[in-house]
């Protein structure tokens, strides 16, 4: 079906329409974008802003849908002019395209985002579209803007069932499809990357946006050693900005912050990227979100995915930052699947996650790929070389050329002996973990004992499950965590069920700290089984055997967060 489809955009900063065409495969697309005089974006004007512009993009992209199709608009076209040309709004924010349908533009569905945004700003763009969709007389799809990310840079690649990184103002997370939806694999625990760079930037006296500002001061900057914090697939940016302002106001030239910034925030959401890759067995990463236009992050994820044999697509500049093009081609997909809405259900929702789309447009296929070869397993960090007659494991941590070597050498060796550490006390408060026979840190390498037939993900079972739910328990009442308890980091045999690869462990006496080690276990089954409901279950009996059922309260706090949302308030 070459449909063409009318797409609007209006989660935040950003009004804009566009139209694409499915048998041509084109888009154009008009942006009238919000620039605030200072700070970050504020809801109130961003609305204002909205309810002028949004009409004038709808207008343009109308005369242009007209034009294209080779139909010249009558005096009074499809729009009420005003002097100027504009489109009309009504008092409520609505587009009047006039009574005079005689020259409609060839528009078969008009496409809007429903959410995650700010809620002023997304009611003026789902009543701008009701209004045109009842106009036109064609039918009316709500598109999830984080969703849209995604399958733009699916679309323009020509991926079949990529992992995305979503990196914009207001998100940070990774998505990947499973069993009919987009999981959220892993997200950032505080705020948006783009906001989190903003952040410094305001404590700087810079304009907003920032990250073009850090980007062009990070030319020439030295390395000086500032936070790196991931949680298996989630991050946190809090202690890096922190520090960051700190580095600033005592005086480390602002070329070196801007310049550790981005080698420690962008290394951070290329490492969580690598290691969804690795979870899910997916060989394409595609890259959503206005931050993507940032060079060294693009750089980084590039060189990540050629080492690992991955493909990597980092849509057109205009794909990344907001906009509708985005909108209409994947409302262009949907109404083609027949995922329309009627105007009593199109209400807006600025926390809509992106797993609770059904995804309708896809046949429902997943792809995976084996990164075994032989003896030799290769994960997101290191390489692990299995030796089962002499009973042993050897797992090196390789260098990751795409992070600074200062960076790089410090993360190997402090991962390197928190594995060596945390294996061995775990094991001592009755955790079933290998022997850790040998420590090289010149190498960063451990041999440890060879245990179990095959990873947890092999054999999700209700039993083990809970199992895994105990042992997190136990070590988090000795007083530290796993940090990356995936369904690949727990090993099974006939009998027993042993925790690996403490790398990203640390001793804490946090609520939180534990909580988000059951976060992470949690997005690991989220991203391996499509009977993630009975199992969660198993997990939190187990982990009650023994733990604290304030860590469970806690994780219910963390997930509310909503920390994937659009349009957060910088």
């Amino acid at each position: 079906m070459d449909s063409r489809v009318l797409g609007i955009e209006g989660t935040a900063w950003a009004a804009s329409a566009a139209l694409y065409d499915a048998g041509t495969d084109e888009v154009h697309i008009e942006t009238d974008a919000y620039e605030p005089d200072s700070g970050g974006i504020h809801p109130r004007e961003a609305a204002e802003h909205m309810h002028e512009a949004i009409p004038r993009v709808i207008e343009d992209v109308l005369e242009y849908a007209r034009e294209s199709a080779g139909r010249v608009p009558t005096e009074n076209g499809d729009v009420t002019p005003t002097e100027n040309g504009d489109v009309t709004p009504t008092e409520n924010g609505d587009v009047d395209p006039g009574e005079n349908r005689a020259d409609s533009p060839p528009i078969d569905a008009v496409a809007f985002s429903r959410g995650p945004g700010l809620g002023p700003c997304l009611r003026i763009v789902a009543t701008a579209a009701r209004a045109l969709a009842a106009r036109l007389d064609v039918p009316l799809v709500g598109v999830n803007h984080m969703v849209a990310h995604l399958e733009i840079g699916r679309h323009t690649a020509g991926f079949a069932d990529p992992v995305c990184l979503n990196a914009s103002g207001a998100n940070a997370h990774l998505l990947a499809y499973r069993n009919g939806r987009y999981r959220v694999l892993g997200e950032t625990m505080d705020t948006g990357v783009g906001n989190a760079i903003d952040k410094f930037t305001r404590h700087v006296g810079w304009s907003h946006p920032g990250g073009p500002k850090v980007e062009e001061r990070a030319t020439g900057g030295e390395y000086v050693d500032l936070p790196y914090v991931v949680k298996g697939m989630d991050f946190s940016f809090s202690g890096i900005m922190s520090a960051a302002k700190d580095a600033y106001d005592g005086d480390v030239p602002v070329e070196d912050v801007c310049f550790s910034l981005q080698e420690n925030v962008f290394a951070m959401l290329t490492e969580v990227s690598e290691r969804a890759l690795s979870l899910t067995g997916r060989d394409e990463l595609v890259l959503g979100g206005g931050v993507g236009q940032n060079a060294r992050l693009r750089g980084m994820l590039a060189e990540m995915c050629e080492k690992r044999g991955a493909a990597f697509h980092a849509p057109e500049a205009r794909f990344l930052r907001d906009n509708a093009g985005m909108i209409a081609v994947l409302g262009a997909k949907m109404y083609e699947a027949g995922d329309t809405l009627a105007i009593a259900d199109s209400r807006v929702d600025p926390d809509f996650r992106p797993d609770e789309v059904a995804v309708s447009w896809r046949d429902g296929s997943e792809t995976a790929v084996d990164r075994a070869d032989g003896s030799e397993i290769r994960g997101a960090e290191a390489v692990v070389t299995v030796d089962p007659d002499a009973g042993r494991v050897y797992k090196r941590r390789v260098a990751k050329t795409y992070r600074h070597p200062a960076l790089d050498d410090r993360l190997r060796r402090e991962r390197t002996i928190l594995e060596a550490r945390l294996t061995s006390a775990a094991r001592r408060v009755g955790v079933p973990t290998p022997l850790v026979y040998d420590v090289d840190l010149a190498e960063t390498t451990l041999a440890v004992e060879y245990v179990g037939d095959a990873d947890l993900r092999a054999g999700l079972a209700a039993d083990r499950v809970a199992a895994v739910g105990e042992h997190l328990a136990t070590i988090h009442e000795a007083g530290f965590v796993h940090g990356d308890p995936t369904t690949r980091n727990v090993r099974i045999d006939d009998e027993r069920t042993y925790l690996i690869d403490f790398g990203l462990g640390y001793h804490t006496d946090h609520v939180e700290d534990y909580a988000m080690d059951l976060h992470v276990f949690d997005g690991s089954l989220v991203g391996t089984t499509e009977e993630h409901g009975p199992l969660w279950d198993a997990f939190r009996e187990g982990y009650l055997e023994v733990g604290d059922r304030r860590v469970l309260e806690r994780l219910a706090d963390v997930e509310r967060r909503g920390r994937y949302v659009g349009g957060e308030e910088s």
